[in-house]
């Protein structure tokens, strides 16, 4: 059962729970066949994408006129996205903005270059939770692949259980990227939604739920 968060007549917002895949991969069914099943209707639209391990809050269309109205949105940057991670590395700047095209590296990673052509682009702040523990508060002005995560690893601060990306810390429960908060028009309508995550032991520590209940 996918945990809803908002519903409006023409899109859901669901909390998507990290390990899941918004296309359908290996598993029989799908994320959006998953929820149009749960829901009862026929047919939802994905408008946007989430990473695989990244949990957090996702929009999905009920209608398609709906999901060109949203799909465009998120085209023109006109969807606020607002996402935590956690970090166990002390990053080069704890905060500002990161800019530079991204390029396709080994094993399906892409890594982040200094040419500006086609950049992708992260406003950050971090704060200090407990010693080699740190919470960053990410606002990605662009929508690339993998943007985050590669952002991350440029400060020397890759995200607290991701693999791909240079974090080989043993026994990590999950890769720590949520997707925290969405702020936007519809149709006139100002949607705002936010959702502390909820899945991650690291995420539940006293010292990261502190800083988490400041973020806005």
């Amino acid at each position: 059962m996918l945990e809803i968060i908002y519903q409006h007549q023409d899109f859901i917002i669901i909390n998507k729970p990290c390990g899941l895949s918004v296309h359908k991969d290996e598993q029989e069914i799908g994320l959006t066949q998953i929820l149009a099943n749960q829901l009862g209707i026929k047919q939802v639209w994905l408008v946007h994408r989430l990473d695989k391990v990244t949990s957090g809050l996702l929009i999905l269309a009920l209608n398609q006129p709906a999901a060109v109205i949203l799909s465009g949105l998120f085209a023109e940057h006109k969807i606020n996205k607002t996402y935590v991670a956690l970090s166990s590395h002390k990053p080069k700047r704890k905060q500002g903005l990161i800019v530079g095209d991204m390029e396709k590296a080994r094993r399906g990673a892409w890594k982040l270059m200094p040419s500006k052509q086609n950049p992708a682009i992260t406003r950050f702040y971090s704060v200090s939770c407990e010693p080699n523990l740190r919470l960053f508060v990410l606002k990605p002005q662009t929508g690339k692949t993998h943007q985050l995560r590669v952002a991350m690893k440029s400060l020397g601060s890759p995200i607290l259980g991701d693999e791909l990306y240079g974090d080989k810390t043993e026994n990590i429960d999950r890769t720590y990227l949520h997707a925290y908060g969405l702020d936007f028009v519809y149709q006139n309508q100002p949607i705002n939604v936010k959702y502390l995550p909820n899945c991650g032991e690291f995420f539940q520590r006293n010292s990261v739920l502190n800083q988490l209940n400041l973020v806005n």
